[in-house]
């Protein structure tokens, strides 16, 4: 577990440099960072997208994972965690709260964008099999650049996908030694190309020109895992 805690150590600190910079930048260029993120974030999953070898099994989860959202509305289980936070840790400024992101959008963006790629499960499944933290350390430094970008601009919800990131490589790592056996290198490029699919649909709410509720569509993510089984 020492890679994750390591790894969610780096978000929190990315993230808390990006927050004491945010303070200097004027609503105009902010939001122009915004966009500027959103058009990387597009780049970064077309190109993860890439790695999918079979267009059904992406069509399939995203299909059942989408119903599974739907049905458990993880989208306003994210919402309400995030209010619940913004209460308590957002100051009470009316033009903040009318122009600044919310804590669940940073929240569930920096989360989708640190846990999609292929280094959290890769990484994660080493450090529990082998002892290695290796890659979980050059993941921890690319995360942490990327937080502080990201909570610049999207605020303090980047700093709770710490825990979300804590949870989900935990697991892995935690489970390292039942999961591996079916974590093969085809289902981790079906997880991935899913993964970067849902990814370019928070580029596009970032980009405002969509409003997906993108948390609804995260269990998509791991039912490669038993479709790559029978496909």
């Amino acid at each position: 577990m020492l890679g994750t805690y390591v790894n969610a150590a780096a978000i929190i600190i990315g993230a808390a440099v990006g927050i004491a910079f945010k303070k200097g930048i004027p609503t105009r260029m902010a939001d122009a960072m915004m966009k500027g993120l959103g058009l990387c974030v597009i780049f970064i999953g077309v190109s993860g997208s890439l790695k999918g070898e079979n267009a059904l099994i992406l069509i399939l989860s995203i299909v059942i994972g989408t119903i599974i959202g739907e049905a458990v509305n993880l989208e306003d289980k994210v919402n309400k965690l995030g209010h619940f936070f913004e209460k308590r840790f957002k100051k009470a400024d009316n033009d903040a709260k009318d122009k600044s992101p919310s804590i669940a959008e940073g929240f569930v963006t920096a989360s989708l964008l640190f846990c999609v790629g292929a280094l959290a499960i890769v990484g994660s499944l080493q450090s529990g099999l082998t002892g290695n933290h290796e890659m979980i350390y050059s993941k921890s430094m690319i995360d942490s650049v990327s937080a502080a970008i990201l909570a610049s601009t999207l605020g303090a919800g980047v700093f709770f996908s710490a825990g979300l990131v804590l949870i989900y490589q935990g697991s892995i790592t935690l489970l390292s030694q039942w999961i591996a056996p079916y974590l093969t290198d085809t289902v981790i490029n079906e997880m991935t190309c899913v993964g970067s699919v849902i990814l370019v649909g928070v580029a596009l709410n970032m980009l405002g020109l969509t409003k997906l509720r993108v948390m609804n569509y995260v269990p998509a993510i791991f039912l490669p895992i038993l479709l790559c089984i029978f496909m």
